[in-house]
């Protein structure tokens, strides 16, 4: 484990290097393995095509690529020329693209070949790198090295992550050097994640949880990295003989569930399973423990902060809570009007303060005042409430609150009664019109849920 703060993601790579330079850092589908030290030559290469194209410190770039080995390199090569990483989906459509292209203006577009033409057409000033999923493109053609690293501050930009949208057109949020290494630090401790860690890597690599908390993590500490494109069932039970930790989503222990090869003796060398993104069913946690003897580590973050809290290691892991606050970091539950801390039981918004908590939306400094206090509390938009053991619950996004007859009521709350049913797999609930109470909630299927719901991808 990193016992000692480290500068930045990119130094505490580069000590992962000289550490153990011939340790994988990945290890494919295929057998093959990219050590440590292959890893760092193809991002000091990368470094060289990216500052040969004009990129310095401070200028973005934008990574819309699938999810490869190489993809990772080049996020370590923005990181170390000082550059500002811009990771993006590659599902998006070339509406969805142009919107972010037009406003973060990256300086370097990494794209799939095939859209290289287009994207060209969206950013005529700035330099078109290509990259597929086989890591194979342009952004591979360099044998010259740089071997320099920009000087960085905790307080200098390393990446925009731009958020889902949920309330408008989608904003950049603005993650620092000092944002990713000390949450990176906490995780490190709160999960006791070390260089003998084998972390099953099936998540995205263009978000918060599959970047800079599986992968900065990984890099951070030295582990390795058994790497799949997505997530597969066969392929997750398949490497648990030989991982230690998994990191998903609740729809991974959903799916997971769902298969027979799912038993004690599958995970026999597992020591951790953490599910973050979206709330966990408490059936389904239960279920998990009953098969596995596994307890589901669950968490709570956000683009805006990274990690917030998280059920502990040792100790009781909650159905239906995200934990505690992380070391160093401060989790409040208070009055939305008045930010007064409101006592345990109680709903209210929840407010985070720390180094963890981004420094500003791109570009939209209205905004960047709406959403922070004056005594540095950031406002999630998130509504939850404290246990009398002091474990945060999450009820809801404050928009999706209804107000029904002068009562607020939360639909996670109510989703959580519904999904104990039985015949309820999952359930979703909504606010309609409702002439005498204002609103009122949306009137359930009498069929199962289960002969209605459409897993996503």
């Amino acid at each position: 484990m990193v016992q000692q703060p480290f500068g930045s993601i990119y130094s505490a790579f580069l000590a992962s290097v000289e550490r153990h330079p011939h340790k994988p850092a990945f290890e494919l589908g295929d057998g093959a393995t990219v050590t440590y030290a292959d890893l760092l030559v193809d991002a000091q290469r990368i470094a060289h095509l990216l500052t040969q194209a004009g990129v310095t410190s401070g200028d973005r770039v934008a990574c819309h690529v699938k999810k490869s080995v190489r993809a990772v390199a080049a996020y370590i090569a923005v990181l170390q020329i000082g550059g500002i990483y811009l990771p993006l989906n590659p599902a998006y459509t070339g509406t969805e693209l142009q919107y972010f292209l037009d406003d973060a203006e990256p300086v370097a577009v990494v794209v799939d070949p095939v859209d290289a033409a287009a994207v060209r057409d969206m950013t005529p000033d700035a330099a078109i790198f290509t990259l597929d999923a086989q890591g194979m493109g342009t952004l591979a053609a360099s044998e010259t090295k740089r071997i320099e690293a920009a000087a960085v501050t905790d307080d200098d930009p390393a990446a925009i992550l731009y958020t889902s949208g949920t309330t408008g057109r989608s904003k950049g949020a603005v993650l620092t050097h000092g944002n990713l290494a000390s949450n990176c630090q906490a995780l490190l401790e709160a999960w006791e994640y070390t260089d003998q860690d084998r972390l099953i890597h099936a998540l995205p690599i263009f978000h918060i949880h599959g970047l800079f908390v599986a992968i900065n993590m990984s890099l951070a500490a030295g582990a390795t990295m058994l790497w799949m494109e997505g997530f597969d069932v066969d392929g997750i039970v398949d490497r648990f003989d030989t991982a230690t930790v998994l990191m998903g989503v609740p729809t991974f222990y959903t799916r997971l569930l769902a298969s027979d090869r799912l038993n004690r003796e599958a995970v026999s060398n597992m020591r951790l399973f953490i599910s973050g993104s979206a709330p966990l069913r408490t059936a389904d946690f239960k279920a998990f423990e009953e098969r596995t003897g596994h307890q589901i580590l669950e968490r709570y973050g956000m683009t805006e902060t990274g990690m917030n809290t998280t059920n502990p290691y040792r100790g009781e892991r909650r159905p239906g809570s995200v934990g505690q606050a992380l070391p160093g970091v401060e989790v409040l539950v208070v009055d939305p009007k008045t930010a007064e801390p409101l006592p345990a039981g109680q709903i209210g918004s929840i407010e985070v303060r720390g180094p963890n908590v981004f420094d500003r939306y791109w570009r939209n400094p209205d905004k960047t005042r709406e959403e922070q206090r004056d005594n540095g509390f950031f406002i999630t938009g998130d509504q939850g409430y404290y246990d009398a053991d002091g474990y945060l619950h999450i009820s809801g996004r404050s928009k999706d609150m209804i107000i029904s007859g002068g009562y607020n009521v939360y639909p996670k709350e109510v989703e959580q009664l519904l999904d104990e049913h039985p015949q309820v797999l999952e359930s979703a609930v909504i606010g309609v019109p409702h002439a005498d109470l204002g609103k009122a909630l949306s009137p359930c299927s009498s069929q199962p849920m289960a002969q209605h719901r459409r897993i996503p991808n």
